[in-house]
């Protein structure tokens, strides 16, 4: 049977334009339903993590529709008497000729979304940043022999739409599990998301290709292998079984979304000295390296000028590039939101400001990181105030005074009068005439909250 003919009575054709159109709903609605395209598209924007997102809403549909085709195909072999009137020709090649169209469909549902993805945010991956791909499609291959093998069981028309819902239900349901974990890792739609500058490790593919490809063998077997003897086929199936048991307890030790992944992969550019600030270059502000440089730089002169005790730092670097493991700055180390706060979605160099006062300003005393309830909060007052004042050394009072306002809403009833009070502190202590009175001012601020949180604990 030629190509063109193979095709024309393949129901991977004429079922086209369905799966084809809910690619393009699923592409252009529900995945931009949380992030508009100008969002997407503004960045940060790693290569491989938007294709393991573009991925995430196709995997179940992708092989619950292999299945089904393959079923469909399985059915019509033995309806149609092939094995009967060739019984000499291999039987790896008539399933071979009669699945590649349905094999094809089932990379086409998962190659169109991160191809459309790709273009859309103009994106070329690495090898590596594929390897979530390359996992779906040989996962698509080992349910178009799985299915292939059980239209040999039943009616087409029941077993056909029957095991294709019961596929795209149990994996698509698969993130539900927490007790077992391993059906999270192993069922073929990787439970856990990418961090900009990360890849997946070995281990996370293969698990889920392997868990699928010793179920394709066993099922092969038995249906392609008629003229092995029961022995060889039973051992077959036995080692397919020892595979797949393997793979969930492997996966089994993994966390919830938390399989293994690798950081540190996104390029990083650099500038200036005291501070070396580097940034990453997909993180979607490399173009303001230089600029931020001279904000974090100018914030900390500022603030030492106006009698805050601060260093300036060796290095500040982008935080986009430990988000998954968050980094703490140290006094010559400081980890900042350069990229998120310096691109067109963030809040600008004021915000990168902000990010240099709230990681520079120490206090002599470990204060309360929330308001908790049955304590005293009179330290919050003279601690803002000091704060705010700094704020206004470098020009970031705006959003400082925006996130107080957020924090203030949910812990006290008063929260107009505090803010109010705040700021009135703060505006005095600004018009004081000398800087080094101004700067007395600060650090008799700062021991009052330190006493008043002391005496409230």
């Amino acid at each position: 049977m030629n190509i063109r003919v193979r095709l024309r009575t393949s129901p991977a054709l004429w079922t086209a334009p369905v799966w084809v159109g809910i690619i393009i709903f699923y592409f252009f609605y529900v995945m931009h339903l949380e992030d508009s395209r100008q969002e997407v598209v503004a960045g940060p924007l790693w290569a491989p993590q938007q294709v393991a997102v573009s991925l995430s809403y196709f995997y179940a549909f992708a092989y619950a529709i292999t299945l089904g085709l393959a079923v469909w195909e399985g059915g019509r072999l033995v309806k149609d008497g092939v094995w009967a009137l060739a019984p000499g020709r291999s039987r790896y090649r008539v399933a071979a000729h009669t699945l590649a169209p349905v094999i094809v469909a089932g990379w086409l549902i998962l190659l169109l979304p991160v191809v459309m993805r790709l273009i859309e945010t103009g994106l070329v991956p690495s090898p590596r940043g594929l390897a979530p791909l390359l996992m779906g499609m040989g996962i698509v291959c080992a349910y178009a022999v799985i299915g292939c093998g059980l239209g040999h069981i039943g009616p087409r028309l029941i077993v056909a739409p029957l095991s294709c819902i019961t596929l795209f239900y149990l994996i698509s349901g698969s993130g539900g599990y927490s007790e077992p974990v391993w059906p999270r890792h192993t069922f073929g739609q990787i439970d856990t998301s990418l961090a900009f500058g990360e890849l997946y490790d070995a281990p996370s593919v293969l698990v889920p290709f392997l868990f699928a490809a010793a179920g394709a063998v066993a099922v092969s077997a038995w249906w392609l292998s008629a003229s092995r003897s029961w022995l060889w086929r039973t051992s077959a199936v036995a080692v397919a079984l020892a595979v797949m048991v393997s793979c969930a307890r492997t996966a089994a030790g993994w966390g919830i979304a938390d399989g293994p992944v690798s950081a540190g992969h996104a390029a990083v550019s650099c500038t200036g000295s005291a501070p070396r600030v580097c940034m990453a270059q997909d993180g979607g502000a490399i173009g303001s390296l230089d600029e931020v440089q001279g904000e974090v730089a100018g914030a900390v002169k500022k603030l030492q000028a106006a009698g805050v005790n601060v260093e300036m730092p060796d290095t500040v670097s982008d935080s986009i590039l430990v988000e998954r493991h968050r980094k703490r700055s140290s006094a010559s180390t400081w980890w900042l939101p350069l990229s998120r706060q310096a691109g067109q979605l963030g809040g600008g160099m004021a915000n990168i400001r902000y990010a240099v006062l709230l990681t520079s300003v120490r206090f002599p005393c470990v204060l309360p990181e929330h308001f908790d309830r049955g304590k005293s909060a009179d330290w919050v007052v003279p601690h803002d105030a000091a704060m705010l004042w700094a704020a206004k050394k470098v020009d970031s009072d705006k959003p400082y005074l925006a996130w107080r306002r957020s924090e203030y809403g949910g812990a006290f009833q008063n929260s107009d009068e505090v803010l109010a009070k705040v700021e009135q502190l703060a505006e005095q202590s600004s018009k004081l005439p000398t800087t080094a009175k101004q700067s007395d001012w600060f650090h008799l601020e700062q021991e009052k909250a330190c006493k008043l949180a002391r005496a409230g604990s």
